[in-house]
């Protein structure tokens, strides 16, 4: 594969990415080799990426030349490096670098995804799409696009928070192209290079990685789902601390722990971050998705309108597929954004949007459904992990998504994600939803497939860990962007 550019990677940095040399298969070379081969699938040694020069890295590691080089040498057959003429070498990912071989298995009849916490779509999607199409004459006689949002849209969201206890105007909405899109928008207008932005950790990585893009610094706050409410007290210090232009937090079933922060909770976190200058930017994805407990107000509630831009959508709710989601905040606030988003995109799609309307004004139905199955998934998926992984530490959530396992000890995610790919079962490693390093020793497993594929997947899983336990390791694959 050319490689357009390089950059040197000192022997030191690789030696720290490597790690223990003894925890490496053997014969040694060979897995030092796999071990270059996972960072550079994991992006951590991209490709183009300069390698030390053999002797400097044998001393790194402690180890002979003859290892380092031997190394080397099964990389370059392998097409995982190349030497290049002043360069040393250079790495590269066979095959012209197409990333969808290990993301997803080639020939495979029967796949299950549990990489993407997205259910299938509820019965009443169809419907509506057919009545949508009904009313599409009422929109054609124009030019086609309704900056903000479709009036009526509008009105049905902001009614809908309104019913919940934040009582809202029409013109406080802006109608967006899914939650990821409206947190885009409000990270181009709101953001600056440098600016520190606090979240949850672990958290959702589009939001991690939408920060970084913008060249903004992240203030990882942990997060504890035995423990939510811990989340006020570290917040308070963080923003003390760092004095972060934004908040990006998700209090309803975070993803990927399924914490959620109690009523009390959400009004001390409020409280502290607005007395501290501090922007919040609240994913309401799952706010709706309880399944043991009540609703609970929503978190700017009590608020002024212009401490909080609250995220909203269909996505989880409806389906994936249905591209509209929203954000709320004070109506000078709103028109700014909405101009700001009108200059990457005109209009949301009408039909999605009069189709949204009609699923808006009938959300309490759909979300009734969707509670039910998603109660029966997360008690399949309990049972299957308590039969065939007693030893993983499971905190069941009282709504959302997902489960966040902790794993035990000497069982890495990013290698049972790799394991899993060719045997048909897509996962999310744990690092994707943090910063660094971290999280290695969690899986996310959401229950949104139907209980049959989640108690196979367990199945799968199981005979994957025992082989991994025993030594038959599988080379680990990068944390993908994950919904």
């Amino acid at each position: 594969m050319p490689v357009a550019s390089e950059q040197s990677t000192g022997a030191r940095e690789v030696a720290t990415l490597i790690g223990p040399v003894g925890s490496l298969a053997a014969p040694r070379y060979a897995g030092l080799a796999r071990r270059v081969r996972e960072l550079v699938l994991a992006g951590q040694l991209p490709a183009g990426t300069r390698l030390p020069a053999e002797r400097d890295l044998a001393a790194a590691l402690a180890v002979s030349r003859v290892t380092v080089a031997s190394a080397y040498r099964v990389l370059r057959e392998e097409g995982w490096a190349r030497t290049r003429h002043g360069s040393g070498t250079v790495t590269e990912v066979p095959g012209g670098g197409d990333d969808r071989a290990s993301w997803l298995p080639e020939h495979t009849a029967d796949l299950v995804d549990l990489a993407h916490a997205s259910p299938s779509a509820v019965p009443q999607l169809e419907p509506a799409y057919r009545r949508a199409v009904e009313l599409l004459p009422s929109v054609t006689d124009g030019h086609g696009y309704s900056p903000g949002g479709l009036p009526e849209l509008r009105v049905a969201i902001a009614d809908r928070y309104t019913a919940r206890g934040l009582p809202t105007e029409p013109d406080q909405v802006v109608v967006t192209c899914g939650v990821g899109d409206a947190a885009a928008v409000v990270v181009d207008a709101l953001l600056e290079t440098g600016d520190r932005v606090l979240v949850e950790h672990p958290s959702y990585p589009g939001a991690l990685r939408l920060v970084e893009s913008a060249g903004a610094r992240l203030v990882p706050v942990p997060v504890d789902e035995a423990r939510p409410d811990d989340l006020v007290e570290a917040a308070h210090l963080a923003a003390r601390q760092s004095s972060p232009r934004m908040a990006y937090l998700i209090p309803d079933f975070t993803n990927p722990t399924g914490a959620r922060l109690t009523a009390t909770g959400r009004r001390r976190l409020a409280a502290t971050l607005w007395q501290q200058g501090v922007l919040g930017v609240v994913d309401e994805s799952c706010a709706e998705l309880y399944l043991d407990e009540g609703p609970l107000p929503p978190y700017a509630a009590g608020l002024p309108d212009a401490a909080t831009i609250t995220l909203g959508g269909l996505a989880k709710a409806v389906w994936g597929g249905l591209r509209i989601g929203w954000l709320r905040t004070d109506a000078a606030l709103a028109a700014r954004l909405s101009t700001v988003y009108g200059r990457r995109q005109l209009s949301v799609g009408l039909v999605d949007q009069l189709v949204a309307t009609l699923l808006v004004r009938d959300l309490d139905a759909v979300l009734e459904h969707r509670r039910a199955q998603l109660r029966t998934q997360r008690a399949a998926l309990l049972d299957a992990l308590a039969d065939q992984f007693p030893d993983w530490q499971v905190h069941p959530p009282a709504g959302g998504l997902s489960l966040w396992c902790r794993l035990p000890p000497g069982l890495s995610s990013a290698a049972l994600t790799a394991a899993a790919a060719p045997h048909g079962l897509l996962l999310a490693e744990g690092r994707a939803f943090g910063t660094g390093h971290a999280f290695d020793d969690h899986l996310r497993l959401p229950f949104t497939r139907p209980a049959p594929a989640l108690r196979g997947a367990v199945e799968v899983l199981a005979r994957l860990a025992e082989g991994l336990r025993g030594g038959t390791g599988h080379p680990a694959v990068p944390a993908r962007t994950v919904v």
